[in-house]
């Protein structure tokens, strides 16, 4: 049986636990949503709710801003890792169609 604390995408910690666990402030957890950074799900009571994945990705920032990046160039950053992590999955999946290709038919 799985458990909600077993799927790393889980919804699961608050933005006080959060803030407790990495010895960030609350106020920062949210400057990074509002600057489209990392943008936990809500709860039904609108509450942020984050993921292990989430809180992992915080820590990266964290670390960012120590090195002297700006919110802005954080964001530009992780927008460009996910562009690179999209056209990486397509070309594994042309490769692979590619080599599906090749082998023909019957082969």
């Amino acid at each position: 049986m799985k458990l909600p604390m077993d799927d790393e995408h889980a919804a699961l910690f608050t933005v006080g636990q959060v803030a407790s666990m990495l010895d960030v402030q609350q106020a920062f957890l949210r400057r990074i949503d509002n600057n489209q950074i990392i943008s936990p799900r809500r709860s039904a009571g609108g509450q942020r709710r984050y993921s292990r994945n989430e809180i992992v990705r915080i820590q990266q920032v964290v670390s960012m801003m120590e090195e002297g990046m700006t919110l802005p160039a954080i964001r530009r950053i992780t927008e460009l890792q996910h562009e690179l992590s999209e056209i990486t999955r397509e070309r594994d999946e042309l490769a692979r169609r590619l080599a599906d290709l090749q082998s023909g038919p019957g082969q």
